[in-house]
């Protein structure tokens, strides 16, 4: 994994981290690990969440381990942007689950690092569907350090890449909605082999789905908001 000098703040420029990887890797712990340090080396911190991530108290980012940090629920990017704006002195800003802001948080996080401070986001790379998941390809691809973490595959032991949904116990349709906001009651870690979404189509191949994914299963609830098990992210 990375490792920062904390002298490096003290240049002119900024830079952006990238924390991403499945559910239950660990990205979130990292984050708060980070933030940790900046703050014990006097560094002036700003932390913020999604406002659609209310599965703890509003003012906290939780992680699975259970560590917890105080930050700014904001529900648009440019209210990331205002309020390290109006603190004024800011040199680390951190975000958590950044996946779920909308696309111009791309835009802020490069104009907080151009603006001198050092950025740290969290995210998963892929949906439950096993794609990039929506803004994240664009974040990586510009930011100067990317650390993707593993968790543990449940149904094999192996190091785990993938997030897989579960509905009612059953892996979710290829055609169910990206986003449902959950912890370890609907999601597992799983490895690239175990990872199963049914309907997935083949690459290349109209209509087709992958071997052992063709099943009809039941179909998704509506997107529901459950209340967390765990810590991190529930997303990650």
């Amino acid at each position: 994994m990375t490792n920062f000098r904390f002298s490096q703040i003290k240049r002119s420029s900024g830079w952006v981290e990238v924390i991403c990887g499945g559910m239950f890797c660990g990205k979130t712990e990292e984050l708060i690990r980070r933030v940790r340090r900046a703050a014990i080396a006097k560094q002036s911190v700003m932390v913020f969440k999604p406002v659609m991530d209310d599965r703890y108290a509003p003012e906290l980012v939780n992680a699975h381990s259970g560590v917890t940090i105080e930050a700014l629920r904001a529900r648009h990017a440019a209210e990331v942007a205002g309020a390290v704006e109006a603190r004024g002195g800011v040199q680390v800003v951190a975000i958590d689950e950044v996946q779920f802001f909308d696309d111009e948080i791309v835009t802020v996080v490069q104009r907080l690092a151009d603006a001198g401070k050092r950025v740290i986001c969290t995210g998963l790379d892929l949906d439950f569907r096993g794609e990039p998941f929506g803004l994240m390809p664009r974040l990586m691809a510009v930011a100067e350090h990317v650390d993707k973490l593993q968790a543990i595959c449940l149904a094999c032991g192996a190091a785990a890449t993938r997030t897989q949904r579960l509905i009612d116990g059953r892996p979710a349709n290829y055609h169910d909605p990206v986003i449902m906001i959950g912890a370890d009651e609907a999601y597992e870690a799983r490895c690239r082999a175990c990872h199963v979404v049914v309907g997935r189509p083949v690459a290349g191949v109209p209509g087709a789905a992958r071997s052992g994914e063709a099943e009809e299963s039941k179909a998704a609830p509506v997107v529901t908001l459950p209340a967390f098990r765990g810590g991190g992210a529930g997303p990650g």
